[in-house]
């Protein structure tokens, strides 16, 4: 693995973290999938109370990343916003309401993954 873009990955996942932080997001992990997976190197994970607070975790996160330099390659469940999924390539991101969370937990299927 290339260390230099595993570091910016885990830049990025901080800067994300922050983000849904400061929207008052819920139990926010990191999670280092290096080694675990080829989908990413990370997985961030929050949730909402309700659907308009996931979507304004989802603009947090993406308005940050992009003033930071990074762009979104993909995204999906926006306009649902029960599970908005932002996807940097190296970074995913994953905001859930609180039942929607509990029933895909990613947690417990990544769960060989480290937490940062």
């Amino acid at each position: 693995m290339n260390e230099e873009l595993h570091n910016e990955a885990l830049k990025m996942a901080e800067i994300a973290k922050e983000a849904l932080d400061d929207k008052m997001g819920e139990d926010i992990k990191v999670l280092d999938l290096s080694g675990l997976s080829n989908i990413a190197d990370f997985f961030v994970i929050g949730s909402g109370s309700n659907p308009n607070q996931v979507r304004a975790m989802a603009d947090s996160a993406n308005e940050k990343l992009f003033k930071a330099g990074y762009k979104l390659h993909h995204s999906e469940g926006y306009s649902g916003g029960a599970w908005i999924l932002l996807d940097y390539g190296n970074l995913i991101i994953h905001i859930f309401d609180r039942e929607q969370r509990s029933f895909y937990s990613l947690e417990r299927i990544w769960g060989d993954a480290k937490e940062c």
